[in-house]
């Protein structure tokens, strides 16, 4: 069974060929096939993970450098795993008509440019080697580039924001490329001279206590801060987001942004411990400062698409916080927030994409009234804000519960001051909400928005029901996410604390 995991990495990128060479007409049924075979197949592993199959994989491949092709999984990589065959499928369908708008190229270009960034991250979340990482890691630029270049409302901004998007990743991936090769060097001087990249075998050995370790932190660290985005690394993602698709955007940052938060804790915590506790300190204002601009620039904003945007700047800092407090029950939030955020912000940028097609504009004061001629678009728009802002009863409230408690043991004040943020959240939240669905419609909104059909309800409905779902009864997510936190923090010589979910089986 050990091929399982090959095949479900390589199943989106076979799908994106089979949607490149089919007809225009079949191209999104292709598509969605394709993603719909990776979701089961997706199941089918983590059911397998679960039970206790052994599912890793390696094969010698480059072995001067001490790089292997390998695969496995733990419970983080499932997680995202999880999330990103579960998003990607109904990207496709709620892009079945937008996609058609495209200024250059129609829907077979973009389920197969879908198909790939879920391929190029399949392959990041389950590799155990740092050269296969960084080559996925990379590759995901290609195809999210063509995404925004090729379907921004404007064309000249959707060039801009592409080529910014693609030079900011470029930057990442030339730092991250230096942070390989650091790793590289500190594994044969821990060796006596032999090179692994193999992230197990990094694991047993000792790589930290020298300045070179500590340059390698911050290489990883400001490669991951550039892709997550973090406060001053985030200029690029709200152009990004808004000449994206909805479906792209939500793509981009449910899932892609993640690698950043991923690589956080695959390489900064559980190779570089001792490192990692040093530029805590540092980390934690960049986390701090992350959540209120963001929190703050989303209050500001006029436009939707960038107003999401915003609040995901917001959130990632959450997510740092989350991970580099180097508790169990902090990293736990901060991993079970990922995916939370994934679905919420999917939810998000789908729902206020549908908005702007219909009105053509995703300014907020083109709107106004909408919940009196579209109630279920103005419901499922409630209900995904509520779940973004940790609302208590959706999944987003246990993550952020989970960050927070989890910090407040080493850092009370940073605790502390980090709640205010849920304050914020409801304010740019609830403050959208108002002024795009209450009110009174005007002749134009009255003319251009009506209620959502069955085809985008169908897109949008499992992912507020899982964020509901997963509100309510959190414990098979945490009891998959939980052991890897507790082994990740225990190698970090963090505080184990007590744990968020009794495996053993006792209420």
């Amino acid at each position: 069974m050990t091929w399982l995991t090959t095949v479900l990495a390589l199943l989106p990128l076979l799908g994106a060929a089979a949607c490149a060479l089919s007809k225009p007409g079949a191209a999104r049924q292709v598509g969605l096939v394709a993603a719909g075979a990776t979701l089961g197949l997706g199941a089918v592993v983590a059911v397998l993970w679960w039970r206790g199959h052994d599912l890793s994989q390696s094969v010698a491949w480059l072995p001067a450098l001490g790089s292997s092709y390998d695969l496995s999984l733990d419970g983080v990589g499932v997680a995202m795993v999880a999330l990103t065959v579960f998003l990607t499928p109904l990207v496709l369908v709620a892009e079945w008509k937008v996609a058609e708008g495209g200024r250059r190229w129609g829907a077979k270009v973009y389920s197969a440019l879908i198909l790939a960034v879920e391929s190029c991250a399949l392959f990041v979340f389950m590799t155990g080697d740092v050269m296969v990482f960084y080559l996925f890691f990379e590759a995901g630029l290609i195809p999210m580039y063509f995404l925004i270049a090729g379907w921004g409302q404007n064309q000249a901004q959707a060039r801009s924001a592409a080529l910014k998007f693609l030079l900011f990743g470029l930057a990442g991936g030339l730092v991250l490329l230096g942070a390989v090769v650091g790793t590289a060097a500190l594994s044969a001087q821990a060796t006596g001279g032999e090179i692994s990249l193999n992230l197990a075998r990094l694991a047993e050995l000792d790589l930290g206590g020298s300045t070179l370790a500590k340059v390698t932190l911050v290489a990883f660290f400001v490669a991951f801060a550039l892709k997550a985005p973090m406060v001053p690394a985030h200029t690029w993602l709200p152009a990004a987001a808004a000449q994206s698709t909805p479906g792209g955007a939500a793509l981009m940052v449910g899932v892609l942004d993640k690698l950043g938060t991923f690589g956080m804790i695959r390489f900064c915590v559980a190779l570089f411990p001792g490192e990692s506790a040093w530029a805590t300190p540092a980390v934690v204002v960049l986390a701090l400062v992350s959540i209120f601009y963001g929190a703050l620039a989303a209050i500001g904003q006029q436009n939707l698409m960038r107003l999401v945007a915003f609040t995901s700047i917001s959130h990632f800092g959450f997510m740092v916080l989350g991970i580099f407090a180097l508790t169990t029950p902090a990293m736990t939030g901060s991993i079970f927030y990922m995916v939370n955020h994934g679905l919420s912000t999917g939810a998000l940028f789908l729902l206020v994409g549908y908005l702007a097609h219909r009105r053509g504009s995703a300014e907020i004061t083109a709107f106004g009234g909408v919940a009196k001629l579209a109630p279920v678009l103005a419901g499922f728009t409630l209900v995904a804000g509520l779940a973004g802002c940790a609302l208590p009863g959706t999944s987003s409230f246990v993550s952020e519960f989970l960050v927070m408690s989890g910090t407040w043991p080493r850092f009370h004040i940073v605790a502390g001051i980090a709640a205010g943020g849920t304050i914020l959240a409801a304010l740019y939240i609830l403050w959208m909400y108002q002024r795009v669905m209450t009110g009174t419609p005007t002749d134009e909104v009255v003319a251009q928005v009506g209620e959502i059909d069955w085809r985008e309800r169908l897109a949008v409905a499992p992912l507020l029901i899982a964020l509901l779902g997963l509100g309510f009864f959190p414990r098979p997510a945490l009891a998959v996410i939980e052991p890897a936190s507790q082994q990740i923090t225990a190698q970090a010589g963090g505080q184990a604390l007590e744990p968020v979910v009794d495996l053993g089986g006792n209420d």
